[in-house]
């Protein structure tokens, strides 16, 4: 795929599935066709009319080509939506974190205090959060109550909704900042 981007484990193996499929049904029509070739001279009746059989194999040969082409054009297709799914992905991380960035400004939060709000929206808990930054537990929480209050929140599940619902909403406006002082 162009861009460097790549596909999840299951797109991936539909991708192949497909190309392989590509690959068999082109052995096959290949087969089929250098059969119909060699049998041309062989299976005419006394009229100059092909056998029976040189008429299915030629319908079957024919069926698996149109079956090629069909299987490459979805093929692309899967390739292209895939790509253009991954760039909305990426654009859509890249515009929450300026959502995330502009509540954060509007907030006034401290150096600190943003740390643990992004530790927190990854789902950490206090011991973890004051584990990875080297804090005791009881700074974190201190950072959190300020956090929750600059953000005019209750706790960590209101501040999930308040992100939660300006990504739902999908405004391209700037973000709401809730009860905010």
């Amino acid at each position: 795929m162009r861009g460097g981007a790549t596909l999840p484990g299951r797109d991936r193996r539909r991708a192949v599935t497909l190309a392989v499929i590509i690959v068999l049904q082109s052995l096959c029509a290949a087969f089929f066709a250098s059969d119909i070739v060699s049998d041309f001279g062989n299976n005419f009746d006394g009229e100059g009319y092909a056998s029976l059989h040189l008429q299915m194999e030629a319908v079957a040969t024919a069926v698996l080509i149109i079956g090629v082409i069909f299987l490459m054009i979805e093929l692309r297709g899967v390739m292209a939506r895939m790509e253009e799914m991954d760039r909305g992905l990426r654009a859509a991380r890249g515009e929450m974190a300026q959502i995330i960035d502009a509540f954060f400004e509007g907030w006034q939060l401290t150096p600190s205090e943003r740390e643990v709000a992004l530790l927190i929206l990854k789902g950490f808990d206090n011991e973890e959060i004051a584990r990875l930054r080297g804090t005791a537990p009881g700074t974190v929480r201190a950072q959190s109550a300020r956090l929750y209050s600059k953000a005019g929140v209750d706790g960590r599940a209101q501040l999930f909704s308040l992100f939660l619902e300006e990504l739902l909403a999908g405004e391209a406006g700037a973000p709401r900042m809730g009860t905010a002082s």
